[in-house]
């Protein structure tokens, strides 16, 4: 028996932006730049992480995720510290989850919160309502008792729709949302699998930080929830998403085009002024970069946060100016 289709309407916006994230996605599939390179992988995940529990509220700033995820030690609230870690656990076994396997999406939910909420890796028991700032309730998730066959029901339908799957991996977000089926993590969860889903159309969303595209337009997100809330059906959520995907794939484009061979060797040769300094001195200053590499104050800047994410460097307080050391 063929399973209904959630309520949305492909709109004309629709049409247009699944055709130009088709584009941006195969422009970046050929410079394969993404999935081929570990340290900008390993970045892009690290942004992931932040930016999905940002939007939960998770206070660790992205030096902080970075330094927790490189083993080390960071003075924050140990719930904070385990999201981060059990995140990164999960996402990094993405490839082995099954998109449309129930068990797999419990097991994601337990690796998610483990540790952190009563009811891990399993649906949630007792009804609930989903409140705003305001602590008004917005919307009452589908009653418990009927929440795995509505899993299980649009799990089967995105697996079987005709859809293409840029529109159905939106809807499947937003109805997941809708059933509200775990007690916490329901938004961790559904990014989660929105990854997943569009990962298995194009590999290269494996390594994509939609969410940290999300966090930046956060307001947008909640917003496009509400709108499609009141609507009764997903097409507000699935304009919005998309419009996110493609502002994703275009900054990603954009730090493909700043990593050809040109811009790699004279990446690689700033690095290697900055080791060299680093030999002499304990720490280096954004205007100490300027000098060296004789660059702007901004190129400076993203010169040092990209060594910071990928681990060379660790961010330090000097008297009263912020700036840079080797890590140990």
């Amino acid at each position: 028996m063929k399973n209904e289709q959630p309520p949305f309407e492909i709109t004309n916006k629709i049409v247009d932006l699944v055709a130009q994230v088709a584009e941006l996605a195969g422009r970046l599939s050929v410079s394969d730049r993404l999935s081929a390179d570990p340290v900008l992988r390993r970045a892009n995940r690290i942004r992931t992480i932040h930016g999905s529990l940002a939007i939960e509220q998770n206070t660790l700033s992205l030096e902080q995720v970075t330094a927790v995820l490189g083993g080390k030690q960071v003075l924050a609230p140990p719930k904070d510290v385990a999201e981060v870690k059990n995140a990164y656990e999960i996402y990094e076994r993405l490839d082995g989850l099954d998109p449309y396997s129930i068990d797999d999406l419990l097991t994601a939910h337990g690796v998610m919160t483990r540790g952190l909420v009563e009811e891990s890796g399993v649906f949630r028991s007792r009804p609930v309502g989903v409140v705003d700032q305001a602590g008004r309730v917005v919307h009452l998730g589908t009653l418990p008792q009927y929440v795995p066959e509505s899993v299980q029901k649009l799990l089967d339908w995105t697996r079987d729709s005709g859809v293409h799957m840029l529109i159905k991996s939106c809807v499947f977000h937003y109805e997941l949302e809708l059933i509200h089926p775990f007690a916490d993590g329901n938004g961790r969860i559904g990014r989660l699998w929105h990854t997943l889903l569009l990962s298995r159309w194009a590999p290269i969303f494996a390594w994509l930080p939609v969410e940290s595209i999300i966090h930046k337009n956060q307001q947008g997100y909640y917003d496009a929830i509400n709108a499609s809330n009141d609507a009764g059906e997903s097409t507000a959520f699935i304009e919005f998403m998309l419009s996110v995907i493609k502002s994703s794939l275009m900054e990603a484009l954009d730090e493909s085009d700043e990593m050809s061979d040109e811009a790699a060797d004279r990446a690689a040769a700033r690095r290697r002024k900055i080791e060299g300094y680093l030999r002499t001195h304990d720490h280096i200053s954004n205007a100490d970069v300027r000098a060296l590499c004789g660059v702007s104050p901004a190129t400076a800047n993203r010169i040092l946060a990209a060594l910071t994410a990928e681990g060379a460097l660790v961010k330090c307080r000097v008297a009263s100016h912020w700036a840079y050391r080797k890590r140990e």
